[in-house]
């Protein structure tokens, strides 16, 4: 039997000089610094599991970036300071040999938190905790997590995802992100070719290497594993970038069925009349109009629904696109930022589910703090008359290009009586 330390040698033999250690390309890590916005002139940036580096060299020429370049495997850090070298970024690239789960920094040390293809090795959510600390005021986690990308995996698929890492669906990963406080700055769904970037170096060494060596013929068999799945099942999985920033919120939630009642008394409580309680169980029981997974909730400190907020199936001109409404905060919460923590939430896991467009009739001294502009500017409009500043729309997906909106009259599920 070969020991695991030879399979563990013959692994990184078949690693060591590719440009890659997982899916990815110059052209993600790039559109993904565009999500996490503006940026103090030389950012402070953490790449965690950096590998031999692509993405730290990138943003410390691109970005102008101060990048703190951590891994474990100190020969990957080696190719890095050469290259890094050879590229005249030395000054610009510190490599700490270190593990990301126990990371010696400083509270508020890094404007970005950056891992490419490595939070797997601590788990998405335990990222999610432990990364958080570091983050200066305004700054963004950005991280890259496999996730299923059907709702109804092959079996084949599951078990060999079972033997590595619990995979999860976007809408999930979401929900924890919004969940442990963050809100979500932009989801980027990798594309085929990150994959080709990555696997067809690994492949061409595989092909290459010798079997004969001490625990080769184990690594290859693993690495072809991989490779086979992903040739057979990569319909059913993906890498997805998130860029998210941490706020000051409340916990948020999707609802359950235990929560019916409370969301109907928060929006007793919050309304002069019981309209908009009964607007919520109205939609609730219109197929076409409900979305599960788009009626959330703020928990107050003992765990009780504090704030509402959902999203429904609207059309414009016949065009699939989204409602927010109703949204309630319980008195006694209210000015807390109750209501807001919730509207981002459901907000953000919108934008996971991919829709594109999220329209509003509201107070419009309150929702443009969430991005939403007159939706008159999309030649969108509703069948009734408003204040044109009242009837808004927010872009969740893709450029805020009116042209690649659905432009016309709005429709309302019946519920809503308009």
């Amino acid at each position: 039997m070969t020991d695991n330390a030879s399979i563990t040698h013959a692994f990184f033999a078949l690693h060591h000089g590719l440009p890659r250690q997982g899916p990815g390309s110059d052209a993600t890590t790039r559109q993904l610094l565009s999500l996490a916005g503006a940026l103090p002139a030389r950012p402070r940036v953490l790449d965690l599991g950096c590998g031999p580096g692509r993405a730290a060299l990138l943003l410390a020429a691109e970005a102008g970036a101060e990048v703190t370049a951590v891994d474990l495997h100190e020969p990957f850090l080696d190719e890095l300071r050469a290259e890094a070298e050879a590229r005249g970024l030395t000054g610009s690239i510190t490599t700490v040999n270190a593990d990301m789960g126990e990371l010696p920094c400083p509270d508020g040390s890094f404007d970005v938190v950056w891992a490419e293809s490595s939070a797997y090795s601590i788990g998405f959510d335990t990222a999610l905790r432990a990364w958080r600390r570091l983050l200066a005021p305004g700054g963004a986690l950005v991280l890259t997590e496999c996730e299923w990308t059907t709702a109804e995996p092959s079996a084949a698929a599951r078990a060999f995802w079972e033997q590595h890492y619990a995979l999860r669906t976007s809408e999930a990963n979401v929900r924890a992100a919004t969940g442990a406080g963050y809100a979500v700055l932009g989801v980027h769904p990798q594309p085929e070719s990150d994959w080709e970037e990555y696997y067809g170096p690994l492949a061409a060494r595989a092909d290459a290497a010798d079997p004969g060596a001490p625990g080769m013929a184990e690594a290859l068999a693993a690495t072809r594993e991989e490779l086979a799945m992903r040739r057979a099942h990569g319909t059913e999985y993906g890498y997805t970038g998130y860029v998210l920033r941490p706020v000051d919120s409340w916990p948020t939630r999707p609802e359950t069925v235990a929560d019916v009642a409370a969301v109907h008394a928060v929006h007793t409580a919050a309304f002069e009349t019981g309209a908009e309680a009964d607007l919520v169980d109205a939609l609730r029981a219109d197929a076409e109009a409900w979305l599960p997974g788009l009626s959330y909730v703020a928990e107050a400190p003992d765990g009780s629904v504090a704030a509402h907020a959902l999203i429904t199936r609207c059309r414009v001109d016949g065009a699939p696109a989204l409602a927010l409404a109703p949204v309630a905060t319980l008195p006694e919460y209210q000015r807390t930022g109750a209501g807001s923590a919730v509207v981002r939430a459901v907000l953000d896991a919108a934008r996971a589910r991919g829709e594109r467009i999220v329209l509003v009739l509201g107070h419009p001294s309150y929702y443009p703090r969430f991005g939403f502009k007159p939706a008159s500017g999309y030649g969108i409009r509703p069948g009734f008359e408003v204040p044109d500043e009242a009837m808004m729309a927010l872009v969740l997906n893709g450029s805020d290009d009116s042209a690649q909106l659905p432009r016309g009259m709005i429709t309302y599920p019946a519920a809503f009586g308009v």
